[in-house]
């Protein structure tokens, strides 16, 4: 496949994105919209794909949301307009496969379209986070109410509402559980393709079945979502035991404290 904006490999099961427009700090422009809508339905029509990296090329980003210079295409008529995240959203895409997003440099705007629906996300010492949107008059909705989800609601809209006066910082960041780990800059791509191969290593049925099952009841009450989570058990687990021998399984070399 030839993609204009990123650079996509699969290797060992994994899937690892690369958004390649270090020029533009990675911001997303109209094709790249194109290029995740490709990207997406085909790592879910792969089963040689199980587990996604995503990263940003270049020193400066990770992505810093929409470019503003080429910006996208928009419908003249508003009520025919689409969110940018119907192209660069998993979930939204219906992709159960996890991603790990590893972030380094500046997170800005639109790059939560991604990060709101990692499954595990990690940076480097150097990463800070921001919402420019109220900072240049504009409403900034879409962005913090998929963050509402993942850190307190405070936080969120201290990062919603300060916009470009003030940038969440690695260390801020994992106090409050936006990630999960804050790595040396060097480290940050290898972390990140070890955990992949990690996850790449279980049967992905049940790993598939874990993300979309934990994903879905965010919008469902507790007991509905714990009803629902039953039949997720029964179609992840058809014959009701364990289908893999741990021994078998390589295990981490990294603890967390």
């Amino acid at each position: 496949m030839d993609f204009k904006t990123v650079h996509f490999e699969v290797r060992d099961h994994v899937a690892t994105i690369t958004l390649d427009r270090p020029q533009a700090m990675n911001s997303f422009n109209q094709p790249m919209l194109e290029d995740f809508s490709l990207i997406w339905d085909t790592v879910k029509a792969d089963d040689d794909v199980r587990v996604v990296v995503l990263r940003g090329a270049g020193e400066r980003a990770f992505c810093t949301g929409m470019d503003v210079k080429e910006g996208i295409d928009r419908h003249p008529n508003v009520w025919s307009q689409t969110d940018p995240g119907q192209y660069l959203s998993p979930k939204l895409n219906q992709v159960w496969k996890p991603l790990v997003c590893a972030v380094h440099g500046m997170a800005a705007g639109g790059a939560f379209y991604w990060l709101n629906e990692a499954d595990i996300l990690i940076c480097s010492q150097d990463a800070t986070f921001f919402d420019p949107h109220v900072s240049y008059g504009l409403t900034a909705a879409l962005e913090p109410i998929g963050l509402a989800r993942r850190i307190p609601l405070g936080e969120t809209l201290r990062i919603a509402l300060l916009g470009l006066d003030e940038r969440l910082s690695a260390a801020r960041a994992l106090q409050i559980g936006l990630v999960s780990e804050v790595l040396p800059r060097e480290d940050l791509w290898n972390r990140a393709d070890g955990i992949a191969r990690l996850i790449a290593a279980k049967p992905p049925a049940a790993v598939q079945g874990t993300v979309r099952a934990i994903w879905e009841s965010l919008d469902a009450t507790r007991t509905q979502a714990l009803r629902t989570g039953l039949s997720y058990t029964q179609l992840g687990n058809p014959v009701g035991t364990a289908e893999v021998d741990r021994s078998a399984v390589p295990r981490g070399q990294w603890t967390l404290r």
